[in-house]
């Protein structure tokens, strides 16, 4: 058995309540949150998977913990507007953590996604980082390419938050896995708020055992889809992005999704 835990904590680590149990619980918050306030996230077998949910108005995530300890910072203001505007409000909550099972480890999936990713080296995987984010702003970080919303026809607040490049000609953002999986496809969803955006018509993914594929896009709402067969690869940068010959100098990547399951 695996014992795991989920708390609320506030300022000077005041536990406002807290769950544990055998492989799962489950934690009803009745309060409202405040700034500071953090969500611990526990486990005794780091190195697994688990399906955590953060907020009962997002959905659950598939990630990988590396720590026995994982820390949720609430996110209050400027930081809150990329998340849906109902996400940690009300006096309410809903969370809970439990060890994913065989089943779920072993099948297709988007390996990409992680709605609770945040800055920083958390513990938590899928992970996504990158040289730039257009003014330090929450709606452009480089989190948002891997949250699950695919709205990409306009751009700021949720559900329109995308990683913004800052006009930055060597932009890159990199995707962390925290541990070995192998994929045979991976699907881009660019920004086209246009004519606002501009958008990239070629770009470099590079892959952690050193191969890269260059790949080609254009202007599009619609996903672009890549066929790439790659195993035991623990990370991708995609970078050497060419933006097309438009006024705008505005593109943006929405989202990153990577199909495929761990590598046994």
């Amino acid at each position: 058995m695996t014992n795991v835990s989920i708390t609320v904590k506030g300022s000077s680590d005041t536990i406002k309540a807290v769950a544990s149990g055998e492989d799962q619980a489950v934690l009803v918050y009745e309060g409202i949150y405040e700034e500071g306030d953090l969500i611990v996230c526990s486990t005794d077998q780091p190195g697994g998977h688990y399906v955590i949910r953060i907020d009962d108005c997002m959905d659950e995530s598939f990630v990988y913990l590396t720590k026995p300890e994982v820390i949720f910072t609430i996110p209050f203001g400027d930081k809150k507007v990329s998340y849906n505007p109902r996400a940690f409000t009300g006096t309410r909550h809903y969370l809970t953590i439990r060890k994913a099972k065989e089943w779920e480890i072993l099948k297709y999936r988007n390996l990409a996604v992680n709605v609770m990713d945040q800055h920083g080296d958390t513990g938590c995987y899928p992970h996504a980082y990158a040289n730039v984010e257009t003014r330090g702003e929450a709606v452009f970080a480089a989190r948002n390419a891997i949250d699950g919303v695919i709205a990409n026809e306009s751009h700021g607040e949720w559900p329109y938050e995308s990683w913004g490049i800052n006009r930055q000609a060597d932009a890159e953002i990199t995707l962390d896995f925290g541990r070995r999986v192998e994929f045979d496809r991976i699907v881009l969803y660019t920004r086209a708020d246009f004519p606002h955006d501009n958008w990239w018509v070629e770009a470099t993914i590079t892959f952690s055992d050193g191969t890269k594929e260059v790949v080609k896009m254009e202007k599009s709402v619609k996903p672009h889809v890549f066929s790439l067969e790659k195993k035991n690869i623990t990370w991708l940068k995609l970078s050497h992005l060419i933006k097309a010959d438009d006024p705008s100098p505005f593109p943006a990547l929405t989202q990153i999704q990577v199909y495929g399951k761990d590598s046994l």
